[in-house]
């Protein structure tokens, strides 16, 4: 399964990063008409979200490398390519697509040609939400107190848009085929196309005979996710936008809400992830900024509180 969702002059344009474009031009397009609403540069937010875009990208492919359990696969690749073993089959490993080196004894296939560079192709797939969220956001603080922006202002319009911009971006997940879930009875679960990536893992776990078999079906946790990110944009937007305490707490709600989200989803996902005491990289990640989010709501909450406490007395 390519993933492809069209071509354009002989052009391929996978739709993972067709459906990411689309959620990061929405989002920019919102933040430049809401810096001109309230009488910011919006050309502030045009330069922000190319930043971010590429400062994202790089944390994503970095938090992938290091914590989804091939960061030893990179540096074999670089070092020794016969210590990195493609569980694929035999004819697909002798095929010019892999031109690798059968393992008759424990029926993998090695790769030849050493490649130091293979940890940065991130078109090739491997990008983490986490990593590109944190990459963003330290971005986003270097140029806004840099260019003297309203930080906290602007985080709550991220936090209203960015939810949207996950909702199209786990579309193109489905499409794509990655980010995929655990086998599932379920009416709605969905089956993948051979050598698509739930394929592929289920072949290497044992659960079908070949990767040219379409895969068992699974829970489709992209919608889910999909579902979710979208909720969380309308339950922001609808409900909190308006109602806000302070700045910075609708940022705040959003970065709880998808990591309570996320918690939950990454039960039934399947897909290589890293992890540790039975959690996946995510699910830890996600509790750190729930604790770092109730400190930051305590604070802020007590600076809007405190003057006006002083005032009064």
């Amino acid at each position: 399964m390519q993933g492809r969702l069209f071509t354009l002059l002989e052009v391929p344009f996978p739709s993972y990063f067709v459906l990411l474009l689309t959620g990061f031009l929405f989002a920019t397009i919102a933040g430049a008409l809401w810096a001109k609403r309230v009488g910011q540069d919006p050309d502030v937010v045009v330069d922000l979200g190319l930043a971010m875009l590429l400062s994202g990208v790089v944390g994503a492919r970095l938090l992938h490398v290091i914590a989804d359990g091939y960061f030893m696969d990179y540096v074999h690749l670089c070092t020794d390519p016969s210590k990195v073993d493609w569980k694929i089959t035999r004819d697909e490993c002798l095929s010019p697509r892999y031109a690798g080196v059968w393992d008759a004894a424990k029926a993998v296939c090695h790769p030849t040609e050493v490649d130091c560079f293979a940890w940065a192709k991130f078109w090739a797939g491997g990008l983490t939400y986490y990593g590109g969220f944190l990459g963003a956001s330290a971005a986003a603080w270097f140029l806004m107190k840099r260019d003297r922006f309203p930080f906290w202002k602007a985080a709550d319009m991220a936090g209203m848009v960015i939810p949207i911009g996950l909702g199209f971006g786990r579309m193109g997940c489905l499409l794509a085929g990655c980010c995929f879930g655990t086998p599932s009875s379920a009416r709605w679960a969905l089956s993948f196309p051979s050598h698509s990536p739930a394929s592929e893992s289920q072949f290497k776990a044992g659960l079908i005979a070949s990767p040219f078999e379409s895969s068992l079906p699974v829970h489709p946790t992209q919608v889910y996710e999909s579902a979710a990110s979208f909720a969380i944009a309308a339950l922001l937007i609808l409900g909190l936008h308006g109602r806000k305490r302070y700045d910075g707490q609708i940022f705040l709600a959003f970065v709880a809400l998808y990591a309570l989200a996320r918690f939950g989803i990454e039960f039934f996902r399947s897909d290589d992830r890293g992890g540790f005491l039975g959690l996946s990289t995510s699910q830890l990640i996600g509790l750190g900024l729930v604790a770092g989010v109730a400190a930051l709501h305590a604070r802020l909450v007590g600076k809007r509180v405190g003057p006006s406490a002083a005032g009064a007395a």
